[in-house]
């Protein structure tokens, strides 16, 4: 059976590169680093870390040589969902290096895995209720602008927004104590914000442990699991809840304008709210269809609003890291626990070039 130093060894000769040379460019001390290949001294936890981050594996490889299933995932899957596993595997190797160095994904699930109800949409709702409740004893509101903010504080999910192109909405990672959500970035706002609450119903609910992957959450066989009948019902319910809408109504009924305005107050498609209403027995069958037929952009000029949603749009084609990820790597380098070399390749960011930004902010008793 191979040993860490083994896997260490295998890397390096892998790199090409001399252990004095490799040394060097991970910042590491050569004669250090020999005398852990060799046995006499033990691996610390920093210098597992930069390891691993040299190489792009986790801590838990070098630790124990077993592969994770997402890495798995990541490997054997082709086109755009590959690049998104590569990506979330990437991401939760991260958390579970943290995870080792004290720094534990600050996950926060709002009751029971398995929700009680007599079938999967009943689960749905009654998980959504939960989380509504849980998102409001923070003081918080769904409908707030930033749900990936408001997701990570409340819940302790991670989320992160990739291009990864048409034909992928989103996934859910779970495994090697990291909760993720990565989204594909996306020129329909109100499509990406169902996807995020869609997987945030996967997370909550336990569903197909360490990655459920949805290429359209939108597609008809998909609809058939019971698991995505269950995330639709979360989401649908989560954003837009019955007495919010409700009062909505009753204080000017339904009419064209009156639902295009309810669309972009909680930034939802029409085509997403006309079957919530129709759920709801507020129209019926002709009505959905009547109202469905609305796009998202007719919607916004209707309630005028068109402002408002270029906004919202150029918001969902930006990127965005992990916050919590970001976050917690960061401290474990201010902490003393990492080098700056994994929170610089987080970012992107040259490990010189971030060193010296540091270094000007302590001088000028900023905070960095």
């Amino acid at each position: 059976m191979s040993s860490i130093s083994d896997r260490v060894r295998s890397l390096i000769d892998q790199s090409g590169l001399s252990l004095r040379d490799f040394a060097d460019q991970a910042d590491l001390d050569a004669e250090q680093l020999s005398e852990c290949l060799s046995g006499a001294s033990r691996y610390s936890a920093v210098e597992l870390a930069v390891i691993a981050d040299e190489f792009h594996v986790s801590m838990d490889w070098l630790l124990t040589g077993a592969e994770p299933p997402l890495a798995v995932a990541a490997r054997t899957t082709t086109g755009k969902a590959a690049e998104a596993l590569a990506t979330a595997r990437d991401f939760v190797a991260r958390r579970a290096d943290l995870d080792k160095l004290g720094y534990p994904q600050p996950w926060r699930p709002v009751g029971p895995t398995t929700p009680s109800g007599n079938s999967y949409a009943a689960q749905g709702e009654a998980l959504a209720k939960s989380a509504r409740r849980a998102v409001e004893r923070q003081g918080r509101l769904v409908t707030e602008g930033g749900l990936p903010e408001l997701i990570e504080t409340v819940f302790g999910a991670d989320v992160a927004v990739e291009p990864l192109g048409d034909g992928f909405d989103g996934l859910a990672a779970m495994g090697q104590g990291a909760k993720l959500i990565l989204l594909s970035t996306a020129s329909n706002p109100a499509r990406q914000r169902f996807t995020l609450a869609h997987e945030l119903g996967h997370l909550l609910a336990d569903d197909d442990q360490d990655v459920h992957l949805d290429r359209d959450i939108f597609d008809r066989a998909q609809k058939n699991d019971p698991s995505e009948q269950r995330a639709n019902t979360f989401a649908s319910v989560f954003l837009l809840p019955e007495q919010a809408l409700r009062e909505a109504l009753g204080k000017v009924g339904l009419t064209r304008g009156s639902f295009a305005k309810l669309c972009c107050d909680f930034m939802v498609s029409p085509e997403t709210l006309a079957y919530r209403l129709l759920k709801l027995r507020v129209i019926d069958a002709g009505g959905c269809d009547y109202y469905k037929r609305m796009t998202v952009h007719e919607a916004a000029v209707v309630a005028d609003r068109v402002e408002e949603l270029d906004q919202r749009v150029a918001a969902s084609e930006e990127k965005k890291l992990p916050g919590l990820l970001v976050r917690d790597t960061r401290g474990a380098y201010e902490a003393g626990k990492a080098t700056l070399r994994p929170y610089a390749s987080l970012l992107g960011a040259d490990v010189d070039e971030l060193r010296d930004q540091f270094a000007s902010e302590q001088d000028n008793g900023g905070a960095a």
